[in-house]
């Protein structure tokens, strides 16, 4: 059977009624955690089922693993700006290329955005799109520090500059990377 649901995007999309066999253990902690998000249990399924999709299926395929976030604090700080940008440079981009486009099976900018902000999701980065003025603008906030921003301003400067043939304008803090290009 499918049905048809609306996102929080306004458009609609297909969905289909299974059924499943769970341990009762992982169920009743499924529902704990549904009722402390206050979300149903439906929907923490599809959201989780939805991560593994886009990103926990591929992580092994391309080489990421998991770090504790206070060692790439540590790491990140050790690093002087110099190592930063030639780590960017030099490693960086071309990685950041190779896995976004092995994970959506396709490099524009719609296809890379959308990876990036899973990939931040996945580094305890919250993100934040809005549109101004005819810019999108995206703010990313996390705890890693300045070289941590400084490494991703790189990036993201060389994947819109050399890739998708774009300006952006990047500006980054010790906890915020904040970048903005006209669409």
């Amino acid at each position: 059977m499918h049905d048809i649901a609306s996102s929080s995007t306004g458009e609609s999309k297909k969905t289909a009624t299974m059924t499943f066999r769970i341990d009762e253990n992982v169920l009743n902690v499924l529902r704990t955690e549904s009722d402390r998000n206050q979300i149903t249990l439906n929907s923490l399924v599809n959201q989780l089922l939805k991560r593994y999709v886009d990103w926990d299926m591929f992580e092994p395929k391309v080489g990421m693993i998991p770090i504790a976030k206070p060692i790439v604090v540590e790491l990140f700080k050790k690093m002087n700006k110099e190592e930063v940008s030639s780590m960017a440079v030099n490693i960086g981009k071309d990685v950041v290329h190779d896995i976004a486009l092995f994970m959506k099976n396709r490099m524009d900018l719609e296809s890379f955005l959308s990876w990036f902000e899973t990939r931040m999701a996945s580094s305890l980065t919250e993100t934040n799109h809005t549109m101004q003025d005819g810019y999108h603008v995206y703010i990313l906030k996390h705890e890693l520090g300045e070289n941590w921003s400084l490494y991703h301003k790189i990036i993201l400067e060389l994947m819109f500059n050399e890739i998708f043939n774009m300006k952006v304008d990047i500006t980054i803090s010790s906890t915020t990377i904040r970048f903005k290009f006209r669409s």
